[in-house]
Formats: C-alpha cells, structure tokens, sequence
C-alpha cells in the first residue's frame, strides 16, 4: 500500500471506531459521574493504554489465529509483520473465512438494529420496518441460509464462517443487553469506583468487538487496525470528557454508525467471494454516509 492508501484507510478506521462507539462513550460517561476525580482520571489515562494495546490489539490478533490455525498463536503474531510467502500464502487463504464470518456478524448487526432497537428515524421507511420488529429472526435466518447456500459448494470453511459470525454475534449480543441494562446499577448502587472501573473495562471490550470485525473490511494488516482503532479509541475518550451532551444532541450519529456497518458488512461479504472491492472504497463510504448523517444531525439540532 502506498502512503496515501494507508492514510485513508487509517483515517477510515478512526472514524468508524469513534462513531461506533458513541453508544460506549455515553455509558462511561453516566457512569464516570458517579466515580471520584481519582477513579476518572485513572480510566481515562491508563483504561485508554489498556483499550487501545490489549483490547483492540489483542482482538484483531485472536481472530487471525481463529481464521488461520495452523499458524499457531506466534505465527498468526508474525504474520502480521511477516513477508515470509507461505506465512503470506496462508493468511491469504483463510481470508475467505474470515471475511465471510464478519461480513455476517455487521449484517446482522445492522438487521438487529433497524428491526428492533430504539432509534432516531433518519430515513423513510425506517419507522414502518422498526414496527415490524418480529421480522428480524427471519430475515437473518433466510440470510444466513442463503450465505452458507452459495458458499459450501464454493468453499466449506466460508460456510462454517459465516455460521461463526452469526453465532458471534448473538453471543456478544447478549453481553451488550447485559451491560446497559447494568448500566443502571452502576451508578445508582453502592459499587467501589474500582468495581466500577472493571466493569467499563469489560463493556469496552465487549462494545470494541464491532469496531474489531468492521476494521477487517479496510485492511487485514493488524498494525494498521491497531493504528486506526486505537485512534478512535482516544477520541472517543475525550468524547467522553468533556463533549458527551453536544455528541447526545446528534440524533442521527447511531444511524451512520450502524449503515457504515451494513454497507461494510457487504463489502466484507462480497470480497469473501473474490469480488475484488478495492481498498479504497471502505473508508470512502464510511466518510459519505457518516457526512451525510451528521449534517442531517445538525439541520435537526438547529
């Protein structure tokens, strides 16, 4: 890649993890409120090294070696770095899988989001489909009957990859639910500010996952992922400091969050099937669509 490719899609990858992460950013700092000067200061500071070096680089990492097992945990590790053909060649291999699963994990994300969580109606048509609400288990099932369909005969480890990222994310699904609605006793409990720091540190990870699977739709180069995640990551930090009620009066912040997802979960999808999406058309249709959604924030705001 060269220095403007790896610009845009560093660029592309800070603004995804911010915007994905607004819901994060929110629960930090409701609970943060509640937590002493001391207790905030050490999340803010040492909680970022930990966000950004062990979770987001952990993450991305953990799923190299998932999606490439012969590898084994040091060679997934030097892959990263490697330009060593084989270990090349069986990154490369794998990456079928790997697209394919998280192509299917931002797919039924975007579906979870539109079919059943509350939201602010950016566009038409969103209001009658969120009423529709019982629809979402069949719309995922039918797609992911028709994802394995197309991709056993193709290659048996993408079926069992988008079978993975389903399962996935109805898992870290069900971690989410947990978190917010524990947010409540966070912070009208009698929890110890170091209880409380754990647990964010928990929700961090289990809220980072989204922006982990969605990098890989911009590059499957670890350290450019750690880059840009871990970016965002800091800006989402001082989001949290001191400009989380003017993110709040931005309605449809969550609405380009979660279209970035859907049109990067397809570009996932699509190159699993060797479509040839070029690098950079990722980052280019997260700034679009998340532009778009802002200036519609602003127009409401005023």
């Amino acid at each position: 890649m060269d220095i403007f490719s790896i610009a845009l899609t560093v660029l592309g990858l800070c603004l995804f993890e911010t915007i994905s992460s607004i819901d994060n950013a929110i629960i930090n700092a409701d609970v943060l409120s509640t937590m002493s000067k001391r207790a905030r200061k050490w999340f803010l500071i040492y909680g970022l090294i930990f966000a950004v070096f062990v979770v987001r680089g952990l993450l991305p990492w953990l799923i190299v070696w998932a999606a490439t097992p012969s590898l084994g945990p040091v060679g997934a590790l030097e892959s990263t770095f490697s330009s060593d053909p084989r270990v090349l060649a069986a990154v490369e291999e794998s990456a079928p899988m790997l697209l394919i699963g998280g192509g299917t994990f931002l797919v039924f994300l975007f579906f979870h989001w539109l079919f059943l969580e509350p939201k602010s109606y950016g566009l038409r048509g969103e209001k009658f489909i969120a009423s529709q609400g019982v629809w979402f288990y069949a719309v995922v099932s039918i797609l992911l009957t028709l994802l394995v369909y197309y991709a056993i005969n193709r290659n048996p480890l993408m079926a069992l990859g988008a079978v993975v990222g389903s399962t996935a994310f109805f898992i870290t699904h069900g971690f989410k639910q947990n978190a917010e609605e524990n947010e409540r006793k966070l912070i009208g409990g009698h929890m110890s500010d170091i209880s409380k720091i754990l647990y964010l540190e928990v929700i961090d990870a289990t809220f980072s996952i989204d922006g982990v699977v969605g990098a890989f739709a911009f590059t499957l180069s670890v350290p450019l992922i750690l880059l840009g995640n871990g970016l965002g990551a800091f800006v989402v930090r001082q989001i949290t400091i001191g400009n989380i009620e003017r993110i709040k009066k931005y309605a449809y912040l969550k609405n380009g969050a979660m279209y970035s997802i859907l049109f990067l979960g397809i570009i996932m999808i699509a190159d699993s099937f060797n479509a040839g999406i070029p690098s950079w058309l990722s980052p280019i249709i997260t700034f679009i669509i998340v532009g778009f959604f802002l200036l519609k924030s602003i127009k409401e705001a005023k």
